[in-house]
């Protein structure tokens, strides 16, 4: 989403709604980056296609996709109004600089997996993804987020990290530095769609579906304290930071997702929260 209607998505769809009246043009942000969620909003009852997946439309007409990390542009809606008007929007996607992050001291075997764990951490992250495919007609994502935990940021979305020396995927989400036991609470409110205590990589490991494909992920947990099936609401302790699976210490790691695409979940906070 763009940065300068980060502080609050409530007032994100007040300003679309300004600029969007009945029979008007659908609105986006004014700016599109790598790793933003995308509010929209159209006419209610129109269809809306971002590529090959056609996106939900809520009773007032908002809508939400994800934009990558690694995207180049322009992203291109098409838009079929309830009275049959079809629309399409091109927006371009704005760079951003990634930083470059080297993790020493993890345990190789980590890094480097034998056979058998890695056919374990595939099998595992195989059960993670299929949870982020839910496509619930819940509009949860529009209440706004929270920082589910206060602290230091030891860690941005999209960073380069190096484990070891060795190269490995983009980070995927915000990490904030907090003792190990320190309540973890729902960013805003949704659905548990995962909860395991022991994954290999991620350790303790909750998933809240918000809605319309958009995902919370919360990593190395030392405690959950929520149910696969649970109606959370936002502000609710979900469970406890810790350093489970693959960490060097205790944090908060949250990552978010629409659908597949990974998104940057600190562009959807106030920083004047994290206090």
């Amino acid at each position: 989403m763009s940065r300068r209607l980060a502080p609050g998505l409530l007032a994100a769809w007040l300003l679309l709604a300004v600029a969007c009246p009945a029979r008007a043009a659908t609105q986006l942000p004014e700016r599109v980056s790598q790793g933003d969620l995308v509010l929209g909003l159209t006419t209610p009852g129109s269809q809306v296609a971002y590529g090959e997946r056609s996106l939900r439309v809520d009773a007032q007409g908002r809508f939400v996709f994800g934009v990558g990390r690694d995207e180049t542009g322009p992203v291109r809606l098409t838009v079929l109004h309830a009275d049959g008007r079809m629309e399409t929007i091109e927006a371009p996607v704005q760079p951003r600089q990634w930083k470059i992050e080297r993790v020493d001291g993890v345990p190789q075997s980590t890094v480097t997996p034998s056979p058998e764990i890695a056919a374990r951490i595939a099998r595992e992250q195989a059960e993670v993804s299929a949870a982020r495919e839910r496509d619930d007609a819940r509009s949860d994502f529009a209440a706004g987020f929270r920082w589910p935990v206060t602290g230091r940021v030891s860690g941005v979305y999209g960073s380069q990290r190096i484990y070891n020396g060795e190269p490995r995927s983009p980070h995927s989400g915000l990490d904030v530095a907090a003792p190990s036991g320190t309540p973890l609470r729902a960013p805003a409110p949704g659905v548990v769609t995962f909860a395991k205590p022991d994954l290999y990589l991620t350790g303790g490991t909750v998933l809240i579906d918000h809605g319309h494909g958009v995902s919370s992920n919360f990593l190395h947990l030392s405690r959950i304290d929520v149910k696969v099936g649970e109606r959370v609401d936002q502000g609710q302790v979900i469970g406890r930071v810790g350093a489970t699976g693959r960490a060097t210490g205790p944090h908060m790691h949250w990552g978010m997702n629409w659908f597949g695409v990974r998104v940057d979940p600190q562009a959807l906070l106030d920083p004047a929260g994290n206090r």
